[in-house]
């Protein structure tokens, strides 16, 4: 019997909704800062640099893109950009900026009851989809490591098509996969922009995962039709059985 409330058909991201991206997560770029360089007095003057960087560099479309592909390529552009105009020679920012990614994806984990919640729609009767941005490598590599192939009917991966959230195509595919229970479709995400926005523009329901638990910013650019701080919370009164 399906959980009340859901639809049958359920889209999931993945970074920061599923498994912990950048939510609950330490500063890599400051930890990869404090273990290169270790004799610089003023490392929050670099970290500083580097976040306002990064901020500019992952808030243009096309640039971003081509980032989540080439992922340490991008962090070691950001870092020799950010910290050799302050005297990091380019070997020590390569370091920087591959500690950096590495760190992150090594610490990726489910958040609580995130995987089990998926079984738990599965045995209910629901089909999953997973639409996940980043690199087929970075994100087939998370996916195998915690066993969630399995429990996606369909898993799109913006590094092998090509584009990703928000592009309409992406839900458009997903959407069509599921035939008539696909227009009826839940989208589940961290993203205001690429997860909500992207599914709401095709009319499908989108479902805000408020992953660091500060409510919807003033700015938001898009309204969510219901936010949650877990995933769990999609099951109800079923999340004790």
């Amino acid at each position: 019997m399906l959980v009340a409330g859901l639809p049958r058909v359920v889209f999931f991201d993945l970074d920061d909704t599923i498994l912990r991206h950048s939510a609950g997560q330490p500063n890599f770029w400051q930890l990869a800062l404090q273990r290169h360089l270790p004799e610089h007095d003023d490392h929050a003057s670099l970290l500083a640099a580097l976040h306002e960087l990064s901020s500019a560099f992952w808030g243009q479309a096309e640039q971003a893109f081509w980032g989540r592909q080439n992922m340490h390529e991008a962090r070691r552009r950001l870092a020799c950009t950010a910290l050799g105009a302050r005297g990091v020679a380019v070997e020590h920012c390569h370091r920087i900026a591959d500690e950096m990614t590495d760190g992150k994806e090594a610490a990726a984990r489910p958040f609580d009851g995130a995987i089990e919640t998926l079984h738990l729609l599965l045995e209910r009767g629901h089909r999953l989809a997973l639409l996940t941005n980043g690199s087929s490598t970075f994100q087939r590599r998370k996916l195998h490591r915690f066993e969630l192939e399995k429990l996606f009917e369909l898993i799109l991966v913006e590094g092998e098509l090509g584009y990703g959230k928000p592009d309409r195509r992406v839900f458009q595919a997903a959407v069509e996969h599921f035939g008539p229970e696909g227009r009826e479709a839940w989208m589940i995400g961290d993203n205001l922009d690429a997860d909500i926005a992207g599914a709401q523009a095709l009319g499908l329901k989108g479902v805000w995962h408020d992953a660091n638990g500060e409510g919807l910013p003033k700015q938001a650019p898009v309204v969510p039709d219901r936010v949650i701080s877990s995933v769990v919370e999609l099951l109800g009164e079923n999340a004790a059985t």
